[in-house]
């Protein structure tokens, strides 16, 4: 590859922050949250125009799961328990129960006020370019915007940008994709659908199962040569009563998309527009209630399932996860499913597996924790787990877990004067707990009287 020397560029730092969090989605929203609300002078980088990530800017209007599987057991408190009651207080959503449907657009605006209550700096349309790294402490970030490059400067940086970039970028190690061919999960283009019959999409479904009757109506618009075999089941068609005549759609699929890579993520947003206009067509044929629909909307960006996972202190196993390990520096609860899509075709991969009813587990703070570098935490997708682990860990109730811990433990750190990996997990614990979040069974019995 040809290559060129750049011009000598000064990078001026703008402004100083006691944490800087790159990446505002459901991690990032809820370390930003805590840190501001403990105190600390704090900053999201974001590249897009919104928070809230792949719920706002990826058109993911559903957030799932905040009770143990198949249960109506609370396991998840905390800002993100706060974000589904007040969006459905502010009429954007109706109550939150396990999960949460809702309008984007009002989520936006809700994730905005938030943000201001707590006196959170925000700056939009900024990439993540760099870390400053002083030997092994990393001491603020570089950025690029409209501005040209900057810098700014923290005592406590928080990865949430679901790549591990800053983590990449700052030297640490990562995993990537499945250990047998390091694919990793397709990604997906929602999309937004309107004039369409719920009542009688629902009873369509009814005739049969809700699953299986879809499956089948895929199977025979392949058949007949109306639909690309890019998909064989629904992820998701997501219906809130505040938006009665638009659905939800998570069914598009890409497979072997690097999302570290500007020309993949071009070529998978083309493809994945493609294959929503196409669905739109077969639903119009094939599906009661779905006669005249019409597209909204797609989002600004595919959703990402899968990327580098930092390696951080402990590696959590779907053992791990299936066994309910506890762990000393418990900061939360997970209790998805093992959600893995087939890295190389439509559908679901062999190792997806559903737990039995009420499954739920402990996540350990160390997760978070890279092994090699000061001052740094991830929270999100991309924290230390193995592929089969993130099938579940990576949904939003359990990044904004993590997200909130992260906020708390960098704000901890910077009051005991220790580095963040050293932060004491016993008042990281009481934090969490007096903010809401929930921590052991304890907890979950008094979120559920």
């Amino acid at each position: 590859m040809e290559k060129f020397i750049s011009r000598t560029e000064d990078i001026p730092v703008v402004k100083e922050y006691d944490v800087i969090v790159a990446g505002g989605g459901p991690a990032g929203i809820s370390a930003a949250l805590c840190s501001a609300r403990m105190g600390a002078k704090t900053l999201i980088v974001e590249q897009f125009n919104c928070l809230g990530g792949v719920a706002t800017a990826g058109g993911h209007g559903h957030i799932c799961l905040y009770s143990a599987w198949d249960s109506k057991e609370r396991v998840v408190g905390g800002i993100i328990w706060e974000i589904a009651r007040r969006v459905a207080e502010a009429g954007f959503a109706a109550p939150p129960t396990g999960e949460l449907d809702f309008q984007v657009e009002g989520m936006k605006l809700l994730l905005e006020k938030m943000a201001g209550e707590a006196g959170v700096d925000l700056l939009y349309h900024t990439f993540f370019s760099d870390v400053i790294l002083e030997g092994d402490r990393v001491s603020g970030v570089i950025v690029q915007n409209k501005n040209g490059r900057q810098a700014y400067r923290a005592k406590r940086v928080i990865d949430c940008t679901g790549d591990g970039d800053v983590a990449a970028r700052a030297g640490c190690e990562f995993d990537y994709g499945d250990d047998e061919t390091h694919r990793c999960q397709p990604v997906t283009l929602m999309f937004t659908i309107g004039g369409i019959d719920i009542d009688k999409i629902n009873d369509f479904k009814k005739r049969g199962n809700h699953s299986r009757t879809l499956e089948r109506v895929w199977a025979e618009a392949q058949r007949n040569g109306d639909m690309r075999p890019f998909q064989s089941v629904v992820m998701g068609w997501w219906w809130t009563p505040v938006l009665p005549t638009y659905l939800g759609i998570n069914f598009t699929h890409v497979n072997d998309i690097d999302s570290r890579s500007a020309e993949d993520l071009t070529a998978a947003t083309l493809e994945a527009r493609k294959q929503a206009y196409e669905s739109i067509e077969v639903y119009r044929k094939y599906v009661p209630g779905m006669e005249n629909c019409y597209m909204v909307s797609t989002p600004n960006t595919v959703g990402i399932r899968e990327s580098r996972r930092i390696l951080g202190e402990y590696v959590l196993t779907k053992d791990d996860i299936l066994s309910g390990k506890r762990f000393e520096d418990s900061i939360g609860y997970g209790s998805f499913f093992i959600d893995i899509h087939n890295c190389s075709g439509p559908g679901m991969d062999r190792k997806m597996m559903r737990p039995p009813p009420g499954f739920r587990y402990p996540i350990p703070f160390r997760i978070l924790i890279p092994k090699t570098r000061e001052n740094l935490l991830t929270a999100g997708r991309c924290v230390s787990v193995t592929h089969e682990a993130l099938g579940s860990l990576r949904v939003m109730p359990q990044c904004g877990v993590m997200g909130q811990a992260a906020g708390a433990a960098s704000v901890l750190s910077i009051r005991q004067g220790v580095a963040v990996r050293n932060v004491d997990r016993k008042a990281l614990q009481a934090e969490l707990k007096k903010q809401g979040c929930i921590l052991d069974e304890a907890d979950i019995s008094a979120a559920n009287r």
